[in-house]
């Protein structure tokens, strides 16, 4: 747990937990970036490496525009998905081994054998989730909602609230669980308690900032928080 004083044990409980994929559950924010930076290179534009990060968990042609903009190129639609397109094959080819992050495997399980239902929520494209999910190892596939679902992913709220429409629990009642201040913004937007943790491109501070409700430094401390709730 992070030392600032609001804690999930200050917040309703939840009826449905939405997490986050990338950063949040599975430990591929860096080939999320890296594969961004083959795709503008590909496309012609040179881009620091260490600005990516911070963008992985936004929608992709979203990610495009603003990127392509702080490098002085203002791309249309067409450029945009192009890229977002392209960043999805470079991550296909350099997500062959993603590694769960800690705790995300035991807490999704419990989920699945309790009433306390969940899903995942991400930006990516349904291509680009199988292999992330597969590496959970779950007993049963998870509910996922994906960037192709929605016209606009985060830091829209269109993704959190389709996937609390699937899971039948209005937003307000759903925690939703992200490392990114994308994954904030949408669920301040969303309406939603807004769950940081710190496992992936963004600090403490700057998922305050974003607008998260708590921070946590990994999932072992939400599990603790549901067990003393009795919720799992």
């Amino acid at each position: 747990m992070t030392n600032d004083t609001r804690t999930p044990a200050n917040l309703p409980a939840p009826e449905a937990l939405l997490f986050d994929l990338d950063g949040t559950l599975v430990d591929t924010v860096r080939a999320r970036a890296e594969a961004w930076r083959l795709a503008f290179e590909k496309f012609g534009l040179a881009i620091d490496p260490a600005t990516l990060p911070r963008y992985m968990g936004s929608d992709g042609r979203w990610l495009a525009g603003e990127v392509g903009r702080a490098a002085g190129r203002e791309l249309d639609w067409a450029a945009r998905d192009e890229l977002d397109r392209d960043a999805g094959a470079f991550f296909d080819r350099l997500n062959v081994s993603p590694a769960p992050l800690p705790g995300a495997t035991e807490l999704l399980t419990l989920l699945e054998a309790s009433s306390l239902t969940f899903a995942i929520a991400t930006a990516s494209q349904a291509g680009q989730v199988a292999v992330s999910v597969a590496a959970l190892r779950l007993p049963a596939p998870p509910p996922i909602v994906n960037g192709g679902h929605v016209e606009h992913a985060k830091p829209a709220p269109d993704l959190l609230l389709a996937a609390a429409a699937q899971v039948g629990v209005t937003p307000e009642r759903c925690w939703y669980v992200g490392d990114s201040e994308w994954d904030m913004m949408a669920s301040v937007a969303a309406k939603m308690p807004a769950i940081g943790v710190t496992t992936g491109a963004t600090d403490s501070a700057g998922l305050l900032a974003a607008g998260a409700t708590v921070v946590i430094s990994g999932l072992p401390s939400l599990r603790d928080e549901l067990r003393r709730r009795g919720l799992i």
